[in-house]
């Protein structure tokens, strides 16, 4: 009888084992396959054998993905969940994002003082640890996972999805903030070398310094043409130091220059973070919301339009994301431990901190309770690899464009694995 009864126990035991793992590779490790699929088909039409899908073309495609396709689908799946209640419970998810950049960041530093990178690449590799990417595989794997009718939060495939999307979407436009503020200033191009002047000698004796410290060291000062007299030109001093005031004025017209002369203000509201602002907006609004989202309503045709648009930004994005692995790794300067140590500490170093960042937060109260999709996403938000936005930056900076190529392909290529192996510790943590 105990021999059968241990043998019924441990037969249990394998059977639950079994659809635990079960469980787990369908909800952890079959999205990821079907994200390797279509990347599979971008790759495959950018090949030169088939070359439908060329560099050229995946320029475009990106453009239209960023300025149509996910503005469309974020517009449509926040401004349906969006409600002044619903934001003031999701009030941590830009904090999450900002502490995950603040973390990474942190860690990104360390990273870099023990590899030692080039010099001019010290906070591009601060950067490429840093920022991850919050939007686009996000919304990827909530859209795979939320397809079927058993998905792990036992949630209606449509409530779960938009619900997702919502959540995800009400965190990027800090992330957009943060890309063209801060990754913008630490991606500038190192300061160029001064050239040599032929003209000046190379050695300086020590007269030279001394006559050229007596002139700068005289007060400089003006004629006042109004006095004819020439046997005493009256002398005015030029004033060393302006007031307060005047400084302050200057530095006032000097932002305002550069925020009207730069493209700062363009980059931080792209077509996304508009959109996410739109929508929250109209969610807010309950007579709005009733006029654009509701069934029937006057103005439905808009939302059911852009929401059909807005179903083309994941096939899209995952075609170009395939196509542009076909080009390699590039011709990078970083150096084979840097393009390591930051290739592994942003997959295998940054989420464990993202996971302890989460669930102190749940401990302490600030997430909406029983609310797991919201949780899992605050987790994926810390596990992703570098933020493409980062390597626009680059691009747009003039410095590390190369750099950040070869960074976001090996990422890309390993994030399959290490994304599947988070998702599995996720779902074994919060269920």
């Amino acid at each position: 009888m105990a021999m059968n009864g241990m043998a019924g126990m441990i037969e249990r035991m394998w059977l639950h084992l079994e659809e635990s793992a079960t469980t787990l590779l369908q909800f952890a490790v079959i999205p990821i396959l079907k994200i390797l699929v279509l990347c599979s088909f971008g790759y495959a039409l950018a090949s030169n054998k088939i070359n439908i899908l060329p560099a050229a073309s995946r320029k475009l495609l990106s453009k239209l993905v960023f300025a149509l396709f996910l503005p469309c689908l974020i517009f449509t799946q926040l401004g349906k969940a969006a409600t002044v209640q619903a934001i003031l419970e999701w009030w941590f998810i830009p904090v999450n994002v900002v502490l995950g950049a603040v973390l990474g960041c942190t860690l990104g530093y360390f990273v870099a003082l023990l590899v030692r990178p080039p010099p001019q690449y010290f906070n591009f590799t601060v950067v490429m640890i840093g920022i991850g990417n919050i939007g686009n595989m996000p919304l990827v794997i909530i859209a795979s996972i939320c397809h079927d009718d058993t998905n792990p939060f036992n949630l209606d495939p449509t409530v779960c999805n938009t619900n997702g999307i919502a959540y995800i979407s009400f965190g990027q436009w800090v992330g957009a903030v943060i890309v063209y503020t801060f990754v913008y200033h630490m991606l500038a191009p190192p300061p160029p070398v001064p050239d040599f002047d032929e003209k000046k000698p190379l050695v300086i004796t020590v007269e030279d310094v001394v006559e050229e410290t007596r002139v700068e060291s005289l007060p400089q000062m003006t004629f006042d043409d109004s006095d004819d007299s020439l046997e005493a030109p009256l002398l005015h001093p030029r004033p060393t130091t302006p007031s307060a005031l005047v400084k302050v004025r200057r530095k006032v017209l000097h932002v305002h220059t550069m925020l009207t002369n730069s493209s700062l203000l363009k980059n931080v509201f792209q077509p996304p973070v508009v959109a996410s602002l739109l929508a929250l907006v109209i969610g807010c609004v309950p007579t709005l919301k009733g006029l654009i989202f509701e069934d029937h309503s006057f103005f439905f045709f808009l939302s059911d339009s852009l929401s059909l648009l807005g179903g083309a930004m994941v096939p899209c994005i995952m075609l170009v994301l395939g196509g542009n692995l076909i080009g390699g790794a590039g011709d990078s300067e970083l150096g084979f431990r840097t393009t390591v140590a930051i290739v592994f500490t942003r997959l295998l170093l940054v989420p464990p901190l993202g996971l302890a960042v989460v669930q102190s937060a749940n401990k302490l109260g600030f997430l909406p309770e029983g609310d797991k999709l919201f949780q899992f996403v605050l987790l994926m938000q810390h596990s992703m690899p570098t933020s493409i936005l980062a390597g626009a930056v680059a691009s747009l900076r003039g410095h590390g464009a190369k750099e950040a190529s070869a960074i976001l392909f090996y990422e890309h290529i390993l994030a399959v694995f290490s994304i599947a192996a988070w998702l599995i510790l996720y779902i074994n943590v919060l269920f």
